[in-house]
């Protein structure tokens, strides 16, 4: 009896010397694997399963650092503009990265470690990248851009001289499409396999006024050539009539410049101007009749000054008005069918 109790005392002894000896070693194997990257784990697509945490950090910094450093290029026609990504404050967070690796390395209980390292398995875990840049450097290097590529609009307009009326065409603008720009450049600033050139994104800018809408602006336009002594008319900048006038004469000159036709009257009194030319009559209304000089219709633009009809046909092509545009009745009534209230008149 007494020798049986002694050998179960041996075997439970050499049992509790086992199971300590093997509890030791899985425990120390297990420390010696803290700082070790388990297999099948990437950082950003760089393999670093096995590897210690040191090695793993130079592993993934000449992986990616390299790359990521690279400028990368906006090309618009033949200009280019060019970002270093460290001037955009990107900083490539490697340690980060592989602390990572290594805390999801040591997930589970220790004995679920230590059977997936016997067994050889692998974790098959894929870590994205970490990276920072400064938002502020994006949006001023696309402020950069922008200003420099910008282009706005021009709407067509009209340039008149005496005698004609031309269109300087519209022309489309260009502007950078801003979140587009900053979007793309976030994206490829951290990704390692991204091209490093890039067209940068653009919108055409319509003008407000294009060409082929410019006519239809302008039902009537008028020139006058105070030195040829005639009036044109314009339908939708088309030349449709030309008029022989009389204009003011030496002193008394019809105005130059480019006006508006902003008032229009049939048979008008003549309001004479306090002027020293009008004699007696200054300042009086004259009501239609024979002492009134303004004849049939009256249409005006300036100051007192205006368009109207004439029975002193002998007058016309010359200079010899107070300053108004004289023309003969049958002209001045067909001019003020074709003419409506805000009609541009250039005189020249």
């Amino acid at each position: 009896m007494r020798s049986w109790l002694t050998w179960s005392a041996v075997v439970v002894g050499t049992l509790a010397v086992a199971v300590n000896a093997a509890a030791a070693y899985v425990y120390f194997d297990d420390a010696s694997r803290a700082h070790t990257v388990a297999r099948g784990v990437t950082v950003a697509g760089v393999e670093v399963g096995g590897l210690t945490e040191a090695k793993a950090r130079a592993r993934v910094a000449r992986a990616l650092v390299p790359r990521l450093e690279r400028p990368l290029v906006l090309r618009f026609g033949p200009r280019r503009f060019v970002v270093d990504p460290q001037r955009a404050g990107l900083a490539v967070e490697v340690d980060r990265m592989v602390a990572d690796a290594v805390a999801l390395s040591r997930r589970g209980s220790l004995l679920e470690r230590f059977a997936r390292d016997v067994r050889g398995r692998s974790v098959d875990v894929a870590l994205p990248l970490r990276a920072a840049y400064s938002t502020a450097a994006i949006q001023r290097f696309v402020r950069d851009v922008a200003r420099k590529v910008d282009r706005p609009a021009r709407s067509a307009e009209v340039v008149a001289n005496a005698v004609a009326v031309r269109v300087r065409p519209s022309r489309e603008g260009i502007a950078v499409r801003r979140d587009a720009l900053a979007a793309e450049l976030r994206r490829r600033l951290v990704d390692p396999r991204a091209a490093r050139t890039l067209a940068v994104p653009t919108r055409v800018v319509r003008p407000d006024v294009s060409t082929a809408q410019l006519p239809r602006r302008y039902p009537a336009f008028i020139t006058v050539s105070r030195g040829t002594f005639s009036l044109r008319l314009f339908r939708r900048l088309k030349l449709v009539r030309t008029y022989r006038i009389a204009v003011g004469q030496a002193g008394l000159e019809t105005p130059a410049g480019l006006y508006k036709i902003d008032d229009k009257q049939v048979n008008p009194s003549w309001h004479v101007p306090k002027s020293p030319w009008a004699g007696e009559l200054a300042g009086r209304v004259i009501p239609p009749g024979p002492q009134d000089p303004i004849k049939a219709r009256w249409m005006g633009f300036y100051n007192g000054a205006g368009i109207h009809g004439t029975d002193n046909i002998g007058s016309l092509g010359s200079a010899a008005s107070h300053g108004c545009i004289r023309m003969s009745i049958p002209d001045v009534e067909e001019l003020y069918e074709l003419v409506p209230y805000g009609t541009p008149i250039y005189i020249g």
